[in-house]
């Protein structure tokens, strides 16, 4: 194998033609349905898959087949089989569809604008994870053009994974012959510690989102004289947060959401930790003086992958601050997304943080909590020795470093689904999100350096499942 080669293929590949089609898949406002009801009628779900589609028609061995499936009510996934050498199977996953926009980017940079500045390529969906399908490709390319033997390859490119993928199920299940049972799944939808090195993910967080509401009054009315009469729906809902979170360390003592961690996995937090530093908190645009929730860094690393934990991401009935009049309000609304540990149940969890928050309202106040979503998290299986040893391989060649381990704080569902369906399955998940890459937030970017190395790491370990 001449690995010199792959890798000068896979970069000029990157620079031709792969950068200039992600620029034109970010200008796609493709929010995931959960962000855009309206998602059929307007068309950018169709457009973004449609684009990738057409690369992949453009550039895929000719003995690949692509294809645009469709299931009725469904977001679109795309597949693509490319045939190879034995009897395995590896299947790549990756999805389409975008976070909404966010505010707060940087003068010169938004969602739906591509901007290359000093090597990264910043827009929404790039490195989350709309570089996936290319990328994938390009490694079964790479190894194709080299005539070297790669496995009997099937890209499931999912619309659906920032709503949870619930459409994705029926997917697998439709095409369940076609994908046939995969030696290895490779998914490129994680996160990286570093620009510098491969790194395996061993663990997902699970997830369960809601919308907790608090109503205290018909309409709104003078709050001169409704304090200390009616209780404030803020109040109440200070006090329901109480109930499910310490807000002196972020605890979350709700029945279904803490796992026993496993000790392997404190031992390689702390490893990892060694080799990252204070960069695990550094990497995040802290505003000056704040300090983490822990100060020591096995536990940030322990905290944000095995610990659950809760982050209220909107709100409802508040006026904005220049029509804030002197009323109290009918009522107060959040949503909160809380984090599972990898081996809670998330159904459970989600029943129990119900029953928590409904119970007895203070001041028998009208409290609901509205199930949106929830996702189980998921711990990786022993990594067989051939795949240790090719990841160690494609690391050093492609990284001139060795390769390293850690948890995500993320969730990707489809990994806890393959996981429970193909239990002798090898998982290589991992991703481009490093330092300040800000997925979901503003400012997110592909650092194409690593996305490019990462693709040639993909075909090396491809290389390596059929020796």
């Amino acid at each position: 194998m001449n690995q010199q080669r792959i890798k000068s293929y896979i970069d000029g590949l990157w620079e031709s033609s792969i950068t200039p089609t992600l620029c034109d898949y970010i200008r796609i406002p493709n929010k995931s349905p959960a962000f855009d009801a309206d998602w059929q009628a307007h068309g950018y779900m169709e457009q973004a898959v449609t684009l990738a589609h057409d690369w992949c028609q453009a550039h895929a061995p000719k003995d690949a087949s692509i294809e645009i499936v469709r299931l009725e009510g469904r977001t679109p996934l795309l597949f693509v089989e490319v045939p190879g050498s034995g009897a395995d199977t590896v299947l790549l996953y990756g999805h389409l569809d975008k976070q909404p926009e966010f505010d707060g980017w940087r003068d010169g940079l938004g969602p739906w604008q591509p901007v290359i500045r000093e090597g990264r390529l910043y827009g929404r969906g790039g490195a989350d994870d709309g570089y996936a399908v290319f990328s994938s490709l390009a490694a079964i390319c790479a190894l194709q053009r080299e005539g070297i033997p790669h496995p009997r390859c099937v890209l499931v490119i999912e619309c659906c994974e920032e709503s949870g993928s619930y459409d994705l199920p029926f997917y697998v299940e439709h095409l369940s012959d076609r994908i046939g049972t995969p030696k290895l799944v490779i998914c490129l939808d994680s996160e990286c510690g570093d620009y510098d090195r491969l790194w395996l993910t061993t663990s997902l967080r699970g997830m369960v989102i809601g919308t907790l509401s608090v109503r205290v009054l018909e309409e709104g009315v003078h709050s001169g004289a409704a304090t200390g009469i009616v209780p404030s729906s803020f109040r109440v809902m200070r006090q329901l947060l109480a109930r499910i979170e310490d807000a002196t360390d972020g605890a979350i003592p709700v029945d279904g959401f803490a796992c026993d961690i496993p000790q392997n996995r404190v031992r390689e937090a702390e490893a990892t930790g060694a080799v990252l530093g204070a960069s695990v908190f550094g990497k995040f645009p802290a505003c000056d003086g704040l300090r983490p929730v822990d100060p020591r860094v096995g536990e940030q690393l322990l905290n944000f992958t095995w610990r659950p934990g809760l982050a209220v991401t909107g709100a409802g009935d508040l006026p904005d601050l220049s029509s804030a009049g002197n009323v109290m309000r009918p009522g107060t609304s959040l949503v909160l997304s809380l984090r599972t540990a990898p081996l809670a149940d998330s159904e459970v969890a989600a029943a129990a943080l119900k029953e928590r928050l409904e119970a007895d309202p203070p001041y028998g106040a009208q409290v609901h909590f509205d199930l949106d979503s929830h996702a189980s998290g998921w711990n990786a299986p022993a990594t067989a020795p051939w795949l240790e040893a090719a990841l160690a391989e494609a690391s050093v060649t492609c990284f001139d470093n060795r390769h390293e381990f850690v948890g995500c704080g993320g969730s990707i569902p489809f990994i806890d689904y393959l996981g429970k369906r193909y239990p002798d399955t090898q998982f290589f998940v991992t991703g481009v999100l490093g330092p300040a890459s800000n997925a979901h937030g503003p400012n997110e970017f592909l650092h194409l350096d690593m996305a490019r190395r990462l693709t040639a790491a993909v075909a090396l370990v491809l290389a390596r499942v059929v020796e």
